[in-house]
């Protein structure tokens, strides 16, 4: 094998020449063998393959003579239409040419370049690649890099969900793997106009592949300048100073001694070159770290200010310029709370500034190249490639509630009741875990002192205009029948068993092999007969990595891969990252054939490229409820959606709360405290109202708005609850537009929630903004993201077509382009809406689907030009995909004033056949904000024929 592939020193190569010309191409050509879809050029120790798959989408890949071939689990079959290309030659060159790209392979190195075919403008430039011997759990493979060039004016974006606060991943060293919070979609999108996707399921590295290390001592000075190490204190004890240069620590409660001690570094850091350096900082706990040059009287950037619970240790990281022999002042703080570890690591400046893939696993080389140059069409082509999303059910774009956990099937079946009893817009009750009694993990049965009749229990939450959302996990107790099934086939994974590993209620586990076709037939089967029979609507697959360690999640790779080998494609190295998706196949196939009409829908805590086709939602995971976390949840879903997952959602206010925020029956919480969890609370529903997914739950305290808003007078008088409720109204008014941008998603490859790259790739500024969003097209949002913050800043990008590009949703006045200041009462967030908007909007109802034939309401923002594809189906089934929708196209002509509501597209038999449009115009003579009882200017009669309307 050895001989099968390129020896990489140092892991990275130059190109090797290319072998002689071939007698398909002209005389004098190197030898290249055209291909049906391509071309392939022999290399010194590899093949190289450029493959069209349309116009703006090109396969590359670099395989070794006689290298095992493993099927994507990513990629679905593509048209067998065959685009139109073309090959031509040039001294040293060969080239394919579509009518929207240049592809340029290189003769002397084999190096791949892309260009606009219109323009001739270059796009992306491969600048290296490697393929490296590896003997991997076993398997003889190879490890694989392939790096491309990357101006300093591009940024990047994508490649899954991270909780690093981080949106431009340019410049950053990204460790890809699936735990909890983090999520792997290996496609990364440009801000130049195309994506990469990089068709690997193992443990990938984005950047510079060094590693993070301690900072070298000698680059340490303490309190008093002195190099060594920083100055180590211990507040509040009798422990002299010392000097330390280990920036970390370990802690292992003990008994009588549960709490780490509050640990405190200061002094500086000598950088020894100038450039962009990374820290990485990973600990549970609280941590705080603050940076800034030696001398200068400002205390210096706070650059961490986090905390995590115990088990869930992650990593922070951020980036800083420094110069070589300047002294930079440091400060570390930790906070004990639950923590047990911390570390802060750096990476000096990286020796390329180039783009880089790398993957322990692959055998060959082996992406596609998406062109846009429009990032919509890039989000497209990731969807040509890895499938189409599906339409989920109409309901679940309602509100959610969940928490952990209702213990009786009546405590969950109350809170539907409380939920109409008070009139609050509602769709969707949750179950959480353990609904099984404590040593039947896996078998799927209902307690029965618990829930004595779970069919009853369905049928009276549905009865009450409610849908039930179940937690399901492929995780078994080995003494359940389930479990001793999944054994007798071979599909249960088997080292959590050999070593006999223990859950965190003391029980032994493992999960199933999900690669595995007759295991994920198995698994269906299983909770087809003890759940799915009872009427759930929906399913929550939670731990979806697999969670394969107690406690806390993997602390490395390593250890993930390790407890999941070997599985039915391959080593747990190999397919590390690729799990969640195929569950999701299991639980989407398995509904999909028991009953081939009624939409499914799954929530998963991690996931993979595809995921969408198989009706599949990502949320966050169990961030904590704090603000900093709050804060990172908007890089963390934009990420994630720009890499073409099109629904995402987080536990609303946090999971997990610290000890402050913690309510004690036997003791008073602070006033404070409680406070400012209420006020975390309202903030972060009022961020995911303008989510694809609304949804509410954590753990240790009820998060039901009335039980958040308790008073003596009731919850009526609390803010908190009237903030939900407004916000819940304000969701619920917006379901035509949502569901609108929902049907863009399936028929259109759209996306909701949106960088503002996306609509804005040359506003520099507005590119790499992680606390600003668009949900849609047309509304601009930004989080209040302080505590007691009233007002905030905005940035408002310039569109370009407009003198008064935007409008305050609140007010309806006109905002300039530019930098503002948005007032944000308790009851509000800044929202903005683009000039040229036309905003569905349909009437109060308690549950989607109340008030079918309801009027709905044209909110026109003049302006500019403006175009809205409203949307509509029957909500529940796979009729869609027959052509059972229809589109309504409007349009709004600045010039005219005119308002086109155009011809109906399609039917389906459920469908309104006339409607009532409500028309609203905000103006900047006639500001007019968002209103529960707007009043219309006009109201039009709408049968399915196209009609204009000009306004005043």
């Amino acid at each position: 094998m050895r001989n099968l592939f390129v020896p990489v020193p140092r892991l990275l190569v130059l190109f090797a020449a290319i072998a002689p010309s071939h007698a398909n191409l002209p005389a004098q050509q190197p030898r290249a063998v055209a291909q049906p879809d391509g071309i392939s050029l022999p290399l010194p120790a590899s093949t190289l393959r450029i493959r069209v798959l349309s116009d703006s989408i090109v396969r590359v890949t670099a395989t070794p003579a006689s290298a095992p071939t493993h099927p994507s689990i990513a990629v679905v079959p593509q048209s067998p239409t065959k685009p139109t290309w073309q090959i031509s030659r040039a001294p040293g060159a060969i080239t394919i040419t579509t009518p929207r790209l240049k592809v340029r392979v290189d003769i002397a190195t084999g190096a791949v370049s892309f260009a606009d075919a219109l323009t001739n403008k270059p796009i992306l430039a491969e600048s290296g690649r490697a393929i490296t011997p590896a003997i991997v759990q076993g398997e003889q493979t190879a490890s694989i890099q392939q790096q491309w060039k990357s101006p300093t004016t591009e940024s990047l974006y994508g490649l899954g969900q991270q909780q690093l606060g981080i949106l431009d991943l340019k410049g950053f060293d990204l460790d890809l793997w699936q735990h909890n919070t983090n999520v792997v979609v290996p496609f990364l999108v440009s801000s130049s106009g195309y994506g990469i996707f990089w068709d690997n399921t193992s443990f990938t590295r984005f950047g510079d592949l060094r590693p993070f290390v301690p900072i070298p001592a000698y680059q340490l000075l303490d309190s008093a300048g002195t190099a060594g190490g920083l100055t180590l204190t211990y507040p509040g004890t009798a422990t002299p100073p010392v000097r330390s240069a280990d920036l970390g620590m370990t802690f292992h409660p003990v008994k009588g001694n549960p709490r780490a001690p509050v640990m405190e570094w200061n002094g500086s850091i000598l950088a020894p070159e100038t450039g962009d350096y990374q820290f990485r900082a990973n600990f549970n706990g609280g941590l705080k770290v603050w940076i800034a040059e030696a001398g200068s009287e400002k205390p210096g950037n706070l650059l961490v200010d986090h905390w995590l619970q115990a088990w869930l240790t992650a990593d922070n990281q951020f980036k800083l310029p420094l110069v070589a022999g300047h002294r930079y002042a440091i400060r570390i703080l930790t906070d004990p709370e639950q923590q047990t570890r911390m570390s802060l690591l750096w990476k000096t400046p990286a020796p390329s500034p180039d783009t880089s893939l790398w993957s322990e696993v692959g055998d060959a080389i082996d992406y596609y190249f998406v062109y846009g140059p429009k990032l919509d069409d890039v989000v497209a082509g990731y969807r040509t490639l890895t499938g189409r999303a599906t339409m989920m059910p109409n309901w679940i774009f309602g509100l959610w509630q969940s928490r952990q956990r209702y213990e009786t099937a009546q405590q969950s079946l109350d809170v539907v009741k409380e939920f109409r009893k008070r009139q609050i817009p509602f769709d969707n009750i949750v179950q959480d875990w353990q609904y099984w009694k404590p040593d039947a993990w896996g078998s799927h049965q209902f307690d029965p002192t618990r829930f004595p009749d779970p069919k009853a229990w369905v049928e009276a939450i549905h009865a009450l205009h409610s849908h039930l959302m179940i937690s399901v996990w492929g995780k078994f107790n080995p003494n359940t029948a389930n479990a001793r099934e999944m054994q007798s086939h071979g599909f249960l994974y088997q080292r959590d068993l050999d070593v006999h590993m223990l859950d965190w209620i003391g029980f032994p586990y493992t999960f199933y092999d999900a690669f595995n076709p007759a295991a994920r037939k198995l698994f269906w089967s299983q909770i087809d007969t003890a759940i799915y029979s009872k009427g759930v609507d929906a399913w929550w697959m939670d731990a979806s990595e697999p969670d394969t360690l107690p406690g806390e999640p993997p602390s490395s790779p390593g250890d993930a891969k390790l407890y999941m080998n070997p599985t039915a494609m391959g080593t747990g190295a190999r397919m590390l990252n690729g799990w969640g998706l195929m569950n999701s196949s299991a639980i989407y196939s398995g509904q999909r054939e028991q009953s081939p009409n009624e939409r499914v829908f799954i929530l998963t805590r991690s996931g993979f490229a595809g995921q969408q086709r198989y009706s599949t939602a990502t949320w966050s995971g169990d961030v904590t409820s704090t603000w900093s976390a709050f804060a990172k949840q908007i890089p963390a879903g934009l990420g994630i959606s720009i890499a073409g997952v099109p629904y995402w959602t987080t536990d609303t206010a946090g999971y997990t709360t610290q000890q402050k925020f913690e309510a004690h029956p036997d003791q008073a919480s602070n006033p404070a405290d409680e406070d400012e969890f209420r006020e975390l609370n309202a903030r972060w529903f009022e961020f995911s109202t303008f989510t694809p997914l609304l949804r509410v739950h954590g753990e240790v305290r009820p998060r039901e708005m009335w039980l958040l808003g308790a008073t003596p007078s009731g919850p009526e008088a609390s803010p908190v609850y009237q903030a939900e409720l407004k916000f819940d109204r304000i969701r619920y008014r917006l379901f035509p537009y949502i569901y609108s941008l929902a049907g863009a998603v399936t028929q259109h490859a759209g996306t909701i929630f949106r960088p503002l790259v996306m609509d804005f790739p040359e506003d520099v500024q507005a590119r790499s903004l992680t606390d600003e969003f668009l949900f849609g097209p047309s509304l601009l949002v930004a989080p209040i993201l302080h505590y007691k913050e009233r007002s905030r800043e905005v940035y408002l990008p310039n569109s370009g077509s407009s003198s008064t590009p935007w409008y305050n949703l609140w007010t309806g006045q006109a905002a300039a382009a530019g930098h503002i200041a948005a007032d944000a009462p308790y009851d509000q967030i800044p929202v903005f809406v683009r000039a040229g908007s036309i905003l569905p909007l349909g009437p109060d109802v308690q549950y989607i689907g109340e008030k079918p034939d309801a009027p709905i309401t044209l909110h026109v923002f003049e302006g500019a030009d403006g175009r809205f594809t409203l949307y509509e189906d029957n909500g529940l089934t796979f009729d869609y995909e027959h052509g059972a929708f229809t589109e309504i196209p409007l349009t709004w002509i600045e010039s005219t004033h005119t308002l086109t509501i155009g011809a109906r597209r399609g039917a389906f038999p459920e469908m309104q056949q006339h409607r009532t449009f409500q028309i609203v115009v905000t103006s900047k003579s006639s500001p007019a904000g968002f209103s529960f009882t707007p009043p219309p200017i006009q109201t039009i009669d709408y049968d399915g024929a196209a009609l204009a309307v000009t306004l005043p």
